[in-house]
């Protein structure tokens, strides 16, 4: 009898086990306290109907309108490891280049996943966000369906032919200075997306351009972010500046501006960034 109780209670003990490990299990997979951290990943998983999963967003994650309401854990290069843990996330999902790196190799540390998800600037890159944001939240099938359905949004996007067009996208202005868009930009990937061409060339990322480099580059548009913060980047200031004044753009006052996350986030709504632009660019003439 005493035999029969004793292994009746471990029996018990195994199962009571088994369940706690089982519901640890489901608390873990699928995570429910989601931090997003990035403008397209967050728009993605709000596309993919996960959005009730996010408990925080980054300051660049300004799209759809409900993601406004979270808690905003930090600009995405510059976080900060107390407050993405502040909100108790189960997993975080933050776009490659989310920093500084020691905060993620600190988060890394953690028990908590963390996400990388691969940027790019073309079409593919936008498709392999989705697939790589719907994976890790557990639901590939929705990711397989929005993929599809932004890349043919994407394929028909534009039809027109704007390859005449030489766009200058102009960053900011430094001590009067043009920071202007090179190769493997946001800013190059959309305007060779829309079948125009990049007016600079020759170097990657961001650099500050010469009035000779810019007089050189001879642009037909200036392109700019409308969601500037910068006093310096208006229209008036701009058409000032000797060596853009004397630009095909600066001469036909050629400026154009877009909503910057929609233009460069490259993500869900890349297909309407492109109608957008290739409309403004048209709009300029030959």
């Amino acid at each position: 009898m005493t035999k029969l109780t004793t292994l009746g209670k471990l029996q018990l003990a195994l199962c009571a086990a088994l369940v706690v490990a089982f519901a640890a299990q489901l608390r873990a997979d699928p995570a429910q306290r989601i931090v997003s951290v990035g403008g397209s990943v967050t728009e993605i998983v709000f596309a993919l109907g996960e959005g009730h999963r996010v408990v925080a967003r980054d300051t660049t994650s300004n799209h759809p309108a409900e993601a406004l309401s979270l808690p905003d854990v930090g600009y995405v290069r510059r976080l900060s490891p107390e407050g993405l843990l502040s909100v108790n996330p189960d997993m975080i999902l933050a776009e490659e280049g989310a920093g500084p790196p020691e905060a993620m190799e600190l988060l890394q540390e953690t028990q908590i996943p963390v996400v990388s998800v691969p940027m790019g600037f073309d079409r593919s890159a936008v498709i392999a966000k989705i697939e790589t944001v719907a994976d890790a939240l557990g639901v590939p099938h929705k990711g397989q369906q929005l993929a599809a359905q932004v890349a043919a949004e994407i394929d028909s996007a534009s039809q027109m032919d704007l390859s005449d067009k030489k766009v200058l996208f102009i960053l900011s202005m430094q001590g009067g200075r043009v920071l202007a868009g090179g190769e493997n930009t946001a800013a190059d990937g959309i305007i060779s997306l829309v079948g125009a061409e990049n007016a600079v060339s020759g170097f990657n990322g961001y650099k500050l351009l010469t009035d000779e480099a810019i007089l050189t580059a001879a642009p037909d548009v200036i392109l700019l972010m409308s969601s500037r913060h910068n006093g310096e980047l208006n229209d008036e200031t701009l058409l000032a500046h000797p060596g853009l004044a004397a630009t095909p753009a600066g001469q036909a006052g050629a400026i154009l501006s877009m909503d910057g996350m929609l233009m460069l986030g490259f993500s869900v709504r890349t297909g309407q960034a492109v109608t957008d632009l290739a409309a403004g660019l048209d709009q300029f003439g030959s």
